[in-house]
């Protein structure tokens, strides 16, 4: 099972619906070609990771780094797992500064990588989450 992560930036004029077409096109993809993962939007950037057959994770990543939604696309890690880290989600979210309810941004996205058997990975997304952009980008 190959996974890859990476991090991107928002153009400035990306909206809340882009977001949720990117989701909906990604989960419709990924669900074809049999890639799971998450993807976090904090207002300024996207981070992401897939995982699933090599091939058919760096065809959706370069279909990611054309999209002009995204900009400074950078790989924070390419490496084979011995098995799923993000179930069977084809394409899990959460968009920080939009969690509605009782739990902030963090526990939400503490709760959704709980079941990520990688140490690592959960301290990136748990990280990610906790960033306050609001004093600049």
């Amino acid at each position: 099972m190959f996974q890859l992560t990476y991090i991107s930036t928002a153009h400035a004029d990306v909206r809340v619906t882009d977001v949720d077409e990117i989701l909906n096109v990604s989960r419709r993809n990924n669900a074809r070609d049999e890639i799971t993962g998450l993807l976090v939007h904090d207002g300024v950037r996207f981070l992401q990771a897939l995982e699933g057959d090599r091939q058919l994770v760096s065809a959706a990543f370069d279909r990611i780094r054309a999209d002009p939604r995204h900009r400074a696309t950078v790989i924070l890690s390419e490496r084979d797992v011995p098995a799923r880290q993000f179930g069977d989600w084809a394409m899990a979210s959460e968009r920080a500064g939009l969690a509605s309810g009782a739990l902030s941004m963090p526990q939400i996205v503490d709760a959704l990588v709980a079941s990520v058997a990688d140490a690592n990975i959960r301290a990136l997304f748990s990280s990610f989450a906790r960033l306050d952009r609001r004093q600049g980008a």
